[in-house]
């Protein structure tokens, strides 16, 4: 075979590798935070969970795109790279009064942590804190907002307000009588810094996000609650009289309520993401309700449930997104033992029990997995065409 021929085979082979076919997966603009409606929660409290590597192994096999993080760890997003992960970074709550008193400070953590790694690393969000409002730490409260204006200012000066999302995510602690779901409102103590949040997020599109633990609610109140309705289990669930509605699950009820006290405060046509929810499967003496058994239940159905792509009962035409927390037991986690038990992997990746997810494993299975990673990250690095080139040439001279 003469060497044009030869060069000719090796560049098709490299385009095809490339996935040129899905070329418009490499489009810049445009792109939601969240596509689909399965996500999942990577935290790192823990010194003996996989390598950020390995972990984008684990979730291509899992076929799992949308990520959060709680951090902006260069190598977490050096790993995603080129991977067409979605990946919202977080600016954790300590950073909070430093970019509420400095546009300028704002403006550099973004270039540093979320324009340097663009495009390679799809970053899609930046969220500002993480239940902060009604926490415990009430400074942070009254600067919240200034973070978040000034992080997405930033944000627009770069031009990156296409890309990237700017949200913050609340607890419970936000809401009053969310029983029944339609009767929730925002807590009085914390209104005056809730209001401007969301009407600048309803200015820039951004999402009210929910942290909805079924579980927490559940272990609140045992003997009032019926642990099947907690767990997507058939079960005669609530009725809400003044909605008309009926609830068959905890989940529904618990995102409606946070709708309900939207429109209550103006905010009618906001939509509503989890941003956290999951089940502990392991917890201490007095957390009957961690165990293997519940989680795998309540997160097998909620996989179900978001397969289904609907919405609430509410509002039915908002199909339901949510991140599940999470993915690994994070051991050094401090709190009872339930803290350090959400994961739907162990720590040496591993399943924690079956969903139908397959952990991390040293076998020619993991190979081919990994053998498709690169193929991922190629079809998304910016540089690969060049590379494959390269090495097709040295090839043929290596041949000759």
């Amino acid at each position: 075979m003469r060497r044009s021929e030869e060069f000719f085979q090796l560049i098709l082979g490299a385009l095809f590798l490339m996935g040129f076919a899905h070329q418009p997966f490499l489009a810049w603009g445009n792109s939601q935070a969240f596509v689909g409606t399965y996500g999942i929660n990577y935290g790192r409290i823990a010194d003996n969970i996989p390598s950020p590597d390995e972990v984008v192994t684990l979730l291509r096999a899992a076929k799992i795109r949308n990520v959060r993080i709680y951090d902006f760890n260069h190598s977490v997003l050096q790993a995603f790279s080129g991977t067409g992960l979605d990946l919202v970074v977080g600016l954790p709550n300590g950073y909070l009064n430093d970019m509420n008193a400095s546009q300028d400070h704002a403006m550099t953590w973004v270039k540093e942590n979320v324009q340097a790694f663009l495009p390679n690393t799809r970053i899609r969000g930046i969220a500002i804190g993480n239940e902060v409002l009604g926490g415990g730490d009430r400074e942070l409260w009254t600067v919240l907002f200034g973070a978040a204006k000034n992080i997405y200012n930033a944000v627009k000066e770069l031009k990156l307000d296409d890309v990237v999302q700017i949200t913050t995510a609340h607890s419970q602690a936000v809401f009053v009588n969310s029983y029944p779901p339609s009767s929730c409102k925002f807590s009085s103590n914390i209104a005056q810094y809730m209001k401007p949040l969301l009407e600048f997020f309803q200015e820039v599109g951004s999402p009210f996000c929910l942290n909805a633990y079924p579980f927490l609610a559940y272990m609140s109140d045992p003997s009032n609650i019926d642990i099947n309705y907690a767990l997507f289990q058939p079960t005669q669930g609530i009725y809400d009289q003044k909605t008309n509605l009926h609830y068959d699950n905890m989940l529904d009820a618990q995102i409606d309520a946070a709708y309900a006290a939207l429109e209550d405060a103006g905010y009618k046509k906001m939509e509503v993401i989890v941003t956290e929810t999951g089940w502990a499967s392991r917890g201490d003496s007095n957390e009957a309700a961690a165990n293997v058994s519940n989680a795998r239940t309540y997160n097998y159905n909620l996989r179900k449930r978001l397969a289904k792509r609907k919405g609430t009962p509410l509002r039915p035409k908002n199909i339901v997104k949510a991140y599940i927390f999470a993915l690994f037991n994070e051991y050094l986690k401090t709190g009872p033992t339930s803290e350090r038990n959400f994961g739907l992997f162990k720590a040496d990746g591993s399943i924690a029990y079956d969903i139908g997810f397959r952990g991390l494993q040293s076998s020619s299975a993991t190979v081919r997995i990994r053998l498709k990673d690169l193929q991922v990250r190629l079809l998304f690095g910016s540089d690969a065409f060049v590379l494959l080139a390269a090495s097709a040439i040295t090839l043929i001279l290596l041949r000759s």
